[in-house]
């Protein structure tokens, strides 16, 4: 089969269409012929040498896919072969063909296609299990995601939205602003020409801050992430693309008796995410369906056209999702 191989650390140029085996599934996994795969932002720190792969995973990149299933390892019947699922991966997806966990594997949303399939995966499950299992958000909370024209922003905006928080978030230019208001932000920071400290500060008003930050950013923003909290507020990181250090002054943390916590997805087991698929399926797939909650994708390009999906990526000029296909 045709994958994309990483041929040594450095910039988009490295990705290479090679051949390698078709992978067998092993006991608990299906083999599927992949139909579409997302590009995410892990995907580009493993190709820099800052993300790589757990033990056991896949050297080829790609950690969402779509397709149809072809073959059926040991102990599974379902899905079965022929299904069209999509599933998060450890690795493997930039790839004709990608095995995945049966229990990480989950049917496309009526009404979709292969490439907005794809696009759910790793947004929607890291969303889910930082944002509501970790955070704890509810309904009627405030709260505020940084980088909003992402993936996991897009995500983040509709899911908290659509779960009854009130929802801001930070962009970089106006347009990217204007789209994260339509997906239900109540305000949309443009962090260029405004402080999301204060801005968050004035429109909760006696609340004093927001509940949850979702932070993929770190550096500078950790700091400013303390001030925008309210009293018992809880900051969650899931990425450091500013760094991961900064220079925080933690009395904050006792005086409004703030939470700080933190996860990377990829390396938990299957019966974590399993966990994960299970809770996507019934509070989140009716979402899908019904068109209350939207995927976006950016662009598409072909698999063999990897680099190029990456360099889009690391421009940050894209609104939503990149997806690769055959």
């Amino acid at each position: 089969m045709t994958a994309i191989e990483i041929r040594g650390e450095g910039g988009p140029e490295v990705l290479q269409p090679g051949e390698r085996p078709v992978p067998r599934p092993g006991a608990g996994e299906v083999l599927i012929e992949v139909a579409a795969a997302g590009v995410n932002r892990p995907d580009v720190m493993q190709r820099q040498g800052g993300y790589p792969p757990p033990p056991g995973a896949s050297d080829i990149p790609g950690l969402e896919i779509a397709g149809r299933v072809v073959a059926l390892g040991e102990g599974v019947s379902e899905p079965a072969i022929g299904t069209e699922v999509t599933a998060l991966v450890t690795g493997g997806g930039y790839a004709q063909y990608c095995v995945a966990p049966a229990a990480q594997c989950l049917p496309y949303p009526k009404g979709f296609d292969a490439v907005h399939a794809a696009a759910i995966p790793e947004t929607y499950f890291t969303v889910y299990s930082n944002v509501f299992d970790r955070a704890g958000l509810k309904k009627g909370e405030r709260f505020l995601v940084h980088g909003g024209s992402s993936g996991i922003g897009t995500t983040a905006i509709q899911l908290a939205r659509a779960f009854g928080a009130e929802v801001y978030t930070t962009a970089g230019t106006p347009e990217k602003c204007r789209t994260c208001e339509e997906l239900g932000a109540a305000r949309a920071i443009n962090y260029r020409e405004e402080d999301f400290v204060a801005v968050v500060k004035e429109a909760t008003g006696d609340h004093g801050g927001v509940d949850v930050i979702l932070d993929m950013v770190g550096g500078d923003y950790i700091a400013r992430d303390l001030k925008a909290l309210a009293p018992d507020g809880r900051l969650v990181f899931i990425a450091f693309l500013g760094g991961p250090k900064a220079e925080v002054n933690f009395l904050p943390v006792m005086l409004k008796r703030l939470t700080i916590t933190g996860s990377t997805l990829r390396a938990r087991d299957v019966a974590f995410k399993a966990d994960i698929a299970g809770k996507l399926r019934r509070h989140v797939w009716p979402l899908l369906e019904s068109g209350e909650l939207k995927v976006l994708v950016h662009r598409t390009f072909k698999l063999s056209e990897a680099a190029d999906a990456h360099a889009l990526m690391e421009s940050s000029t894209h609104i939503g999702k990149i997806v690769l296909v055959p």
